[in-house]
């Protein structure tokens, strides 16, 4: 059900549309100067018809008299004067068209550009937005719901500018315009000819709602497309695996297939809409081709004259047919418009304080204090924990799924603020200090590294980009990368695949391990970083990073317990909490919770880091 017109139209979608726009003033009203000249233009053409019927064809007071071909053109002599003067003329028809698709040209070409400039400054201002918000937001969305935004909502800024403020500013200055010659051509036929705007207006009111609508039904269904599609690409080895292809294949259909019916009823409520307000027009058409007959015969209106008339009528509903295709434009370009805007104007709950200070240097003191942590009120994540980690001290979170490992650690780097209590950085606050300043100090290896789909430097690179290329391979020896990089064809060059993907599994940790080596900071956080590698491949990489972790502050999650179970200090938790904390060794003595899991556990695959 979508939502309803208050709930994402609000009044204040157009001022901010225009606020887009406000640095480009200069060349709109440019664009606007032009746009004066070219309704001027159009107003005239009409005129030389006027002067063919009323004074050059047979049967005309100034045809019998032969003034006018005096007037107009005395250097012509002979019964040729009235074929010059209506070559003459229509030659000035020619020149109208062509100056005016002249400087049409020219206003649409810099319309463009402004709203091809506004549109670059949306998608950069959402991107960046997204950039910066916090992982609770991305949790509770689909990524592809912010890709359609960014890519599609976002060109919605474009109809604004070139379908719309352009559009009724041409077409009320060609309403107001053409009213005024009719006017003065004929008030009585003017008046009649005004008769169908009423209904128009009614049409309006009562297709604008509907349109908004159904246009938000059409972007939401698309960016359900959307993210079936990058599932479907992304876990395509699984679809395979698994024989799903038929399934996968029905469930993109069925979204499919339900943007086509809401493309299918916004087509459908365009094309009556029109219809109907055409149908006006052509109403108002006769009416006036009726009367204006009477008047010609009465003898109080000249055949070019009504000619004239009837031109002006349609410059006159044209402008009226426009601005009901623009308003309607406009609903569903606000739609997209308020999509954009709702990304813009998501609250961040990770953001720096006004006046948080950044962290020059740190040594690597983390303490939480009395820290809890929720999502909503009834999925509780952490229960007042409480810890002190000194510099240099590796640290260990075990427990089973579920427990708020991952959660905990991503409170360091702030992913998430606590709900409840604080995190502590060398006996600062994290809040009171720059997000930015903060990750600076922090080194991150996930279970799964995630690269970019450029080449091997440039990922190793990626936490440190202004690393010289000595550096970088120094980090990649360090990261017992050096060999298999080498036996690339192009080395550090080589181009790695979407998301690595022309790599292993093991290779694409020890990248991830280089750029930990790189950035060198104090801080080392490892997420199950062997948890997804065969035994032999992992027994290496625990190797690498027994050394990446020398001389850091090192908090690691892993479910392989013998990997940890000489580390400094393991944190044991249950639920949320903190239930046993000591050496491997000790915890094991006491019986425990720790001493079930290191029990219950294989763990034979891997030497212990960190001795």
């Amino acid at each position: 059900m979508p939502p309803s017109s208050t709930d994402h139209h609000p009044p204040s979608v157009y001022g901010r549309v225009f606020r887009y726009f406000r640095p480009y003033l200069r060349p709109t009203l440019a664009g606007l100067g032009l746009t004066f000249v070219t309704t001027l233009i159009s107003l005239l053409q009409p005129w030389p018809f006027k002067i063919i019927i009323d004074e050059l064809l047979p049967g005309s007071a100034h045809y019998q008299a032969g003034a006018f071909t005096r007037t107009i053109a005395p250097w012509f002599g002979g019964p040729w004067e009235v074929r010059w003067n209506v070559l003459l003329l229509a030659g000035l028809l020619i020149a109208f068209h062509l100056v005016n698709g002249l400087l049409g040209l020219a206003t649409a070409y810099l319309y463009i550009k402004v709203g091809l400039r506004a549109l670059l400054q949306l998608r950069t201002d959402l991107f960046t937005t997204l950039n910066n918000l916090s992982l609770k937001f991305h949790d509770a969305r689909r990524s592809a719901d912010s890709s359609f935004r960014v890519a599609y909502d976002s060109q919605s800024l474009q109809t604004f500018y070139n379908k719309g403020f352009t559009n009724v500013f041409a077409s009320g200055f060609m309403l107001v315009s053409t009213f005024a010659i009719m006017w003065s051509l004929d008030w009585v036929l003017t008046l009649l000819s005004l008769g169908v705007v009423p209904f128009v207006m009614w049409a309006l009111k009562h297709y604008a709602g509907r349109i908004r609508e159904e246009s938000t039904a059409i972007q939401e269904s698309e960016s359900a497309v959307l993210q079936t599609v990058q599932e479907g690409m992304s876990s395509i080895r699984v679809v395979q695996a698994f024989g799903r292809e038929r399934e996968t294949v029905d469930d993109f259909f069925r979204q499919a297939l339900a943007s086509l019916r809401a493309n299918l009823r916004l087509n459908f409520t365009n094309m009556w809409s029109s219809l109907m307000v055409s149908s006006l027009m052509a109403a108002g058409t006769a009416m006036l081709i009726y009367f204006g007959t009477l008047h010609v015969l009465d003898g109080t209106l000249t055949l070019g004259t009504l000619t004239v008339f009837v031109s002006y009528l349609a410059m006159l509903y044209t402008p009226i047919q426009n601005l009901t295709g623009v308003a309607w434009a406009l609903e569903g370009a606000a739609a997209g418009a308020q999509r954009c805007f709702e990304i813009l104007d998501a609250a961040d709950d990770v953001k720096d304080a006004p006046a948080a200070v950044p962290l020059v240097a740190a040594r690597g003191n983390i303490a939480f204090e009395d820290v809890s942590f929720h999502y909503t009120a009834e999925r509780k994540i952490l229960s007042a924990i409480s810890l002190q980690i000194e510099a240099g001290e590796s640290v260990a979170f075990v427990g089973g799924t579920g427990a708020g490992k991952s959660t905990l650690l991503s409170l360091v780097p702030r992913f998430y603020d606590p709900t409840e209590g604080r995190v502590l950085l060398e006996g600062l606050d994290l809040r009171s200090l720059t997000k930015r300043s903060v990750r600076d100090q922090i080194s991150i290896v996930l279970q799964e590294t995630v690269l970019f789909s450029t080449t091997v430097r440039e990922n190793i690179a990626y936490g440190r980009p202004t690393a010289t290329d000595a550096e970088i391979e120094e980090a990649a020896r360090r990261a017992q990368a050096w060999d298999f990089i080498m036996a690339m064809p192009k080395g550090f060059d080589a181009l790695v695949g979407e998301r690595g993907s022309h790599l292993s599994g093991g290779q694409r940790q020890r990248i991830g391990i280089a750029r930990a080596f790189l950035k060198d900071a104090p801080i080392l956080l490892l997420d199950e970083p062997t948890s997804a590698l065969d035994p032999s491949t992992e027994a290496g990489i625990m190797e690498t990073l027994a050394g990446l972790m020398r001389g850091r502050t090192t908090l690691i999650i892993t479910h392989r317990l013998a990997t940890v179970h000489h580390l400094d200090k393991i944190v044991v938790l249950e639920h949320g909490k903190v239930v046993e904390v000591g050496r491997g060794p000790e915890l094991v003595a006491r019986g425990g919770a720790y001493a079930k899991l290191y029990r219950a556990g294989n763990f034979g695959a891997a030497e212990p880091v960190g001795r």
